[in-house]
């Protein structure tokens, strides 16, 4: 499991040829693993990319502290496409993790049929 985290429980019942109900009791009460989707996001951002949303958001936030009228003059606005995906490629994307590993996370490289444009616009 340690090598292979997407390998299940069916794969290691056809290798050591032992019941289910065992190869999970090992994995879920011996080994402390759970089986866990991973995360979808839109995509991956680079370390770089990270760093300057962190910033952007520290110059707003000063900016607001600065200014106290300064967010009764903000409108901000988002579109957005939103997908519709096969809930078979969540499980697909399920693998093994002990508690105290972090959640996979998998960008989505293709989209569904289905999509709607959402648009929205807030002020104070």
């Amino acid at each position: 499991m340690h090598k292979d985290h997407w390998r299940t429980i069916k794969d290691i019942v056809a290798i050591v040829n032992v019941s289910y109900g065992t190869v999970q009791t090992i994995l879920m009460c011996d080994f402390n693993m759970q089986h866990v989707a991973a995360k979808f996001v839109p995509r991956l951002l680079t370390p770089e990319q990270k760093e300057h949303h962190v910033a952007i958001c520290q110059e707003l936030r000063q900016r607001a502290l600065d200014d106290p009228s300064f967010m009764s003059r903000v409108i901000t606005g988002d579109e957005s496409w939103v997908y519709g995906y096969d809930p078979e490629t969540k499980q697909e994307s399920s693998q093994w993790k002990i508690p105290g590993s972090p959640r996979p996370k998998e960008a989505r490289q293709s989209h569904s049929a289905t999509k709607s444009m959402l648009i929205v616009f807030f002020d104070i």
